[in-house]
């Protein structure tokens, strides 16, 4: 448990950090797509200031300096430096908030790119209508919902298979090594360690402010709240947030996405950001276009007229900035999670397609650059590292690239595609895991968010719609041509439901697109609009609350440091005080660990995140051997066991297995390796032995 002054500490440099950072990310969204304003404007100063957390860390990571002062040191002075330079301007609180003087109105509101003057008369404040407050209403309850797992794991820490296995390792890794760029071997399965680490980073931003893993269980409720504010924000140009915002937080709650609450899973993470790229695409592109285009004033128009083209854009593609921005929100999903790949690939191909002719290799090099440095960093690290950015394809066409020499390992790798025409496939595991991780209303949620996708493509839509459209399809796609949507035994894709997370994102863009699309809009604005006040469309977000806004905020903040004292010490307390979420030795080891710091300990264990005790100072190795191009296997033999032991200087070597398994012994063979003078049984219990080591095992004495 952290006394009081250690908790402030930590507490004001995440203030600091994300202060700091903000003051940055508002400098270069007012520099690139000053145009935006309210909550869109807000949503890209959000994407901005986690690029910059991201890039300082990776950026100092590079060298094997990403530590605490120089980390706060960097950000201050980056967040500083753009503010000085893009020319931000201290005494205006709104400036601090994404707000920009003499641009309060809200872009969009009475029609695409009809943006209120400033010094206009305000109009009467709207009255949210009774199908917004029931959207609010419905989004509070997803928030409280996913609000309740949290609060689950700050009773029991992490214990979510992914986040024990590679995530809170790589989360701690990074903070105790202030590494970035070498390679993070885990258990070798997968080739996990070539994974991208956008949201690791994140985490071990956290760890490094209290040297303690605080933050990590409540991480992606943020990120929960900031799809909600995404899913409002794509409805938000055609004047049908809320029902956007509805269906967003009715999809972010299906069972498949469960795990997140309280967990270092990273779908979500990868989920706002795709989100975010296709909301700020969509207003900045309503900024830019001529009134009716996009907004309800096309419904009132002469369906000939927009069939002729008519009503077409007078501005056509989105500025450089906007495309800087859009295409740096999807290179941040893809340096999430690999599954982000073609989603953003389709982006940034798809906004340079939709530009004028003259100006397509503009727009690709804008977007197509910024997402290289949203996400390449972890692709530029395995290129460096193996000479293939992605080590697990092994060939392109009749092409051999450098790849380890080595078994994925973990459960067997099929693809949905593979099983699409096996009903026995489809009767015993694909209806099942569809009831079970998308609730019983999946065939509901399905044909809706597909409908979403379809009627954007059609003729009516804007270009913009139609590349989102496409976005969410390739998300769909690759989903579908994933080799672990349906992992497992030949016949048997145990991995089936687990794999629906990344469908995830297809289903909730679908959805969240579905009031937007044409032939729907009409009817959504009428459910949104209220009944009780006149929609006059003068309805202005008022600059001159951002003082009070900041006020506000700084009380909330203050609020959330005071009440986290007491929540930190009851989740220190508790954390694998007690576990019970794996093989019973497993569970004991995880347990004793709590009471040890500062040691070297050697494992076999996979999910090895507890090991790291309390305070994340153990140094926790899976015991393997450097294979070329960045591979990475287990040992075979006594001998070479016995070698990496000597070499590691460890204090403890815990020898295990993954789950007890019926006919082979209760122990691993690296049990019997470890047996001899100047070892000691710390703990037995199946399939887990630890051990204390107390100098060099001989290789002349292995067992047969």
């Amino acid at each position: 448990m952290l006394g009081p002054g250690h908790y402030l500490l930590g507490a004001t440099e995440i203030f600091l950090l994300t202060g700091f950072a903000w003051l940055g990310g508002g400098s270069m969204r007012r520099k690139l797509v000053g145009e935006l304003q309210g909550t869109s404007a807000h949503l890209a100063t959000s994407v901005l200031t986690l690029a910059l957390l991201l890039w300082i860390a990776e950026l100092l990571g590079g060298f094997g300096a990403f530590k605490p002062i120089p980390y706060l040191a960097a950000v201050v002075v980056v967040g500083s430096g753009l503010w000085a330079l893009v020319g931000g301007r201290w005494g205006r609180p709104s400036v601090l908030l994404g707000f920009s003087p003499g641009q309060s109105g809200v872009v969009g509101e009475r029609g695409w790119g009809e943006k209120q003057d400033a010094a206009a008369p305000e109009g009467r404040p709207h009255r949210p209508s009774p199908a917004a407050l029931v959207a609010l209403v419905i989004a509070g309850v997803a928030v409280v919902h996913f609000a309740v797992g949290v609060k689950t794991r700050l009773s029991t820490g992490m214990t979510g298979f992914d986040s024990t296995w590679y995530h809170g390792p790589f989360a701690a890794g990074f903070f105790q090594s202030g590494n970035t760029w070498d390679l993070h071997f885990i258990a070798p399965q997968f080739l996990a360690w070539f994974y991208p680490a956008n949201s690791e980073v994140l985490h071990a931003v956290g760890m490094a402010a209290f040297h303690r893993d605080l933050l990590s269980p409540l991480i992606n409720l943020g990120w929960f709240v900031g799809c909600l504010v995404a899913g409002w924000c794509i409805g938000r140009p055609y004047r049908v947030a809320p029902i956007s915002l509805a269906l967003t937080a009715v999809a972010l709650s299906v069972p498949a996405l469960g795990d997140q609450a309280g967990e270092a899973r990273n779908d979500i993470v990868g989920i706002f950001f795709l989100l975010a790229a296709v909301a700020l695409a969509l207003n900045a592109w309503g900024v830019r276009s001529s009134p009716g285009v996009a907004g309800i004033e096309e419904s009132n128009a002469d369906k000939s007229e927009v069939g002729q083209g008519k009503l077409a854009r007078v501005d056509s593609g989105l500025s450089t900035g906007a495309l800087v921005v859009v295409g740096l929100a999807g290179g941040l999903a893809a340096g999430t999670k690999l599954n982000f790949l073609l989603p953003a690939g389709v982006l940034v191909i798809g906004l340079a397609l939709i530009a004028p002719r003259g100006g397509r290799w503009r727009a690709l090099a804008a977007a197509g650059l910024a997402a290289l440095v949203g996400g390449g960093y972890w692709y530029l690290r395995n290129l460096a590292h193996t000479g293939n950015p992605l080590p697990w394809v092994k060939h392109l066409g009749p092409i051999a690239l450098p790849a380890p020499e080595q078994a994925l390992g973990g459960r067997e790798g099929h693809s949905v595609f593979g099983y699409l025409t096996d009903g026995s496939v489809w009767s015993g595991w694909f209806l099942p895991g569809l009831h079970h991780g998308l609730t019983i209303f999946w065939p509901a949620l399905g044909a809706l968010a597909l409908a979403g996708l379809l009627l954007c493509l059609g003729r009516r839509a804007t270009p913009a719609q139609r590349v989102m459209s496409l976005v969410g399809l390739a998300a769909a796609v690759a989903w579908l041509i994933a080799p672990t949507s349906a992992s497992g035994p030949d016949g048997s894709p145990h991995g089936f439901e687990s794999g629906l997370r990344y469908l995830a994102p297809a289903l909730i863009l679908g959805l969240a697109l579905l009031p937007t699309a044409p032939a729907l809009r009409r009817t959504a604005h009428t459910l949104v609009t209220s009944p009780f006040v006149p929609d006059s469309g003068t309805k202005r977000e008022v600059s001159g609350w951002g003082g009070l806004i900041v006020g506000l905020g700084l009380v909330v903040a203050s609020a959330v440091a005071v009440l986290g004292y007491p929540v930190q010490r009851h989740y220190l307390q508790h954390r694998y005080e007690s576990p019970s979420f794996t093989a019973p030795g497993l569970n004991a080891a995880f347990k004793w660990a709590q009471g040890i710091g500062n040691a070297r300990i050697a494992t076999t264990s996979t999910r090895q995140y507890p090991l790291y005790g309390k305070d994340l100072s153990n140094r926790i190795d899976y015991i393997g051997e450097e294979q070329p191009h960045g591979g990475f296997t287990a040992p075979t033999t006594c001998q070479s066991w016995r070698r990496l032991l000597n070499a590691g200087d460890y204090d403890y070597a815990i020898t295990t297995r993954d789950r007890i398994e019926p006919g082979k012994p209760p122990y691993p063979p690296t049990a019997r390796w470890t047996e001899a003078p100047g070892t000691k049984v710390v703990l037995r219990k199946p399939p887990t032995v630890v051990f204390r080591l107390r100098g060099q095992l001989p290789l002349s004495s292995c067992p047969r």
